[in-house]
């Protein structure tokens, strides 16, 4: 996050912008592979929602109205199989999240490829941040219950200077008592060597899809942390170290 603090003081020296400027640009990406049944697709869309909903997640995307986040919201599944659910918006307002809260709670699954190809995720994210280069920071999430069966392999996925982060939603004992949900361990192994990119990039999981709201309510609130510049006023002289001090 110290990669942030130069633009925020920037930005807040600067007074106010004639253009818009964006601190964070961010993509939800939501596995609907064939692993997902109805009932978990819900609690997958909305749980996102409702965690949007949250007081400390709004006041996180509030927190600075100059340089506002950019959210957009996909899912995915085989390798030609991705749709997006909610375009590019700048979230300035209470009105803005209430309105992608409805938006993603209007949802329908559609027909996709029941294969999982975590690597078309990762492409079809890399392009949709592209339209985003005037934000300051771009990242990528990927949530998801299992493996890639389909190409590409993730890790053939070059992904630039994005930050990829992601959710990874499995079984607490390693198999659900022998049902199919893949044991939270290696799942987040496989998520840590293939998927996740970047220095700050971080997983975060769930305990099946009913633990997904809270899981979501934790990622969203640890990539929405910035530097707290907001104190500093333009006439306030900045602190130097001592003489002798690093």
């Amino acid at each position: 996050m110290l990669r942030l603090a130069a633009p925020l003081l920037a930005l807040v020296l600067a007074g106010p912008l004639q253009a818009e400027t964006c601190r964070q640009a961010l993509a939800l990406g939501l596995d609907v592979s064939g692993s997902v049944d109805g009932d978990e697709y819900r609690l997958q869309i909305d749980g996102l929602a409702a965690a949007l909903g949250e007081a400390d997640v709004r006041n996180a995307l509030l927190d600075i109205p100059q340089a506002p986040v950019r959210l957009m919201v996909f899912e995915w599944s085989g390798t030609a199989d991705q749709r997006l659910l909610a375009p590019w918006r700048s979230i300035r307002s209470d009105t803005d999240i209430t309105a992608l809260q409805q938006e993603l709670r209007a949802s329908r699954r559609g027909a996709m490829e029941p294969s999982t190809s975590i690597g078309a995720a990762l492409r079809y994210g890399r392009a949709a941040l592209a339209d985003q280069p005037e934000c300051w920071r771009h990242v990528l999430d990927i949530s998801g219950d299992g493996i890639h069966n389909a190409r590409p392999h993730p890790q053939s996925v070059e992904m630039g200077d994005i930050t990829v982060n992601g959710l990874a939603i499995g079984a607490a004992d390693g198999g659900a008592r022998g049902g199919e949900a893949m044991g939270i361990a290696p799942l987040s192994a496989y998520y840590r060597a293939y998927v996740l990119r970047g220095p700050d990039a971080f997983l975060e999981t769930a305990l099946g899809f009913r633990d997904y709201h809270a899981a979501m309510v934790r990622k969203l609130l640890r990539e929405l942390q910035v530097i707290a510049v907001s104190t500093l006023v333009p006439d306030t002289p900045l602190p130097f170290p001592e003489d002798g001090q690093p």
